[in-house]
Order: structure tokens, then sequence, then C-alpha cells
């Protein structure tokens, strides 16, 4: 039997939010092991040791006898073994399409901690792309077909990231979902799924907001 998956990052948000979220969709649950790189040194001992880092960076997730890195490449495998990527190249096109528009946003949203001498200038412009141009976008894919989730009437990859930004969205200013309805119920109807509701609650493995100083601590460990 196979062993847990075992996530490599730091112990914070980033990349890893959705693979720490996405594996726990399936209903079974999916257990999983972290192991932080909290030093240049441990990331270091990663490059250079057994796990034979590709990239040299992470996230980097391993299963099924593989060293998974690359957040996109790691989601769409997680999403295929189960069965969060439609059931055929038409479904996963748009399943890509919608995932791809909400890396955008989250750049976008992670941008004024990365850039703080141009904080208020990009939260301004993250508030105006958020309403004016993404969050219209899955607010009409859901009003144009009138079903559940956004792709076949079945949970997907897409839907996991979509809740992800509309969690991060709340944190930022949630009066900036007041105009859209149906995600809003996505956002409620996702969140009460067994494993995701677990996942959301206090004291769960998902990490909190993070912080100005985290960045730079990360800056210092990751050397970016």
């Amino acid at each position: 039997m196979a062993g847990k998956p075992v996530l490599h990052y730091f112990s914070g948000r980033g990349r890893m939010q959705s693979i720490r979220m996405e594996r726990l969709l399936p209903a079974a649950g999916v257990e999983f092991e972290e192991k932080f790189r909290e030093s240049p040194e441990d990331v270091e001992k990663l490059k250079n040791g057994k796990t034979n880092l590709m990239f040299q960076q992470v996230p980097m997730v391993e299963m099924d006898g593989m060293k998974l890195v690359q957040t996109t490449a790691i989601l769409s495998y997680i999403a295929t073994k189960y069965d969060l990527y439609g059931k055929d190249m038409k479904e996963r096109a748009l399943i890509d399409m919608y995932a791809e528009g909400l890396v955008d946003l989250l750049e976008m949203i992670w941008s004024p901690l990365l850039c703080p001498q141009e904080k208020d200038a990009k939260i301004a412009l993250l508030k105006d792309r958020t309403v004016n141009r993404y969050l219209p976008v899955f607010e009409n894919v859901l009003k144009s077909h009138g079903q559940d989730y956004l792709v076949g009437n079945r949970l997907s990859k897409a839907d996991i990231h979509l809740l992800e930004v509309l969690l991060y969205i709340e944190e930022l200013d949630a009066s900036l979902l007041a105009t859209f309805p149906l995600l809003q119920a996505l956002r409620t109807r996702i969140s009460n799924l067994m494993n995701v509701k677990k996942f959301l609650q206090p004291g769960s493995l998902r990490k909190p907001c993070v912080t100005a100083k985290e960045v730079e601590e990360e800056r210092k460990i990751f050397k970016f």
C-alpha cells in the first residue's frame, strides 16, 4: 500500500494552498504529510538530497512513486487521479481556462505583499479587476447553465480554485462579493462539503493569512 503523499513547502499558504485543499476533497478523504522548509539550509538539503528536486524549487509533492514539481502539473495530476478534471477533452479545456484565469487573479491578490512599496495602488487595481473583470466571468458562467458547478454540473479543480480565490477576497474585503449571488451560493455549497468544511475549521491544516513579515522571511529562505 502506498504511503501518504508528502508535501514540501514553507509553513504558509502560497502555491501549496490549492494543493492542500484539493487533496481533501475526495469523498474518502486523502491524508498527507507536510515537511516544512524553514531555513535556506533546509532548501539546500532538499535540492542536494535523494529527492532530486527538479528545477530546484518548491512546491514539490512526493506521491505514487513520483516527485512532482510545478503547481499546474501537480494540480492536474491530483485532479485526474481523484476525478476532478471533467469527463472529456472539452470539459478539461474549460476547466483549464477557468483555472488559469483564477491563477491570474491570485497573482494580483499576492502582489501587494510582494511589492509593499506599491501596496495601495495594487490593492486598488485588484479590487477593480476583481469586480469588473474576473468575478463577472464566473457569475455569468453559472448563470448561463443554471448548474451547481462551473463545468459538467460536478465538482472540478476549477471550482476548488474559485473557492480559494473567493476566500481570499472575503479576507480582503467581503463587500466585493455583494453583487455576485451565484458565486456566494457556490462558495457556501463547496464549503459545506464534508472534507472542505473540515479544512476550513479553526485548527485545521489551512494556513492563516500571510503577513509582510512572513514574506520577508520566505524571501530569505527561498531567495526570491
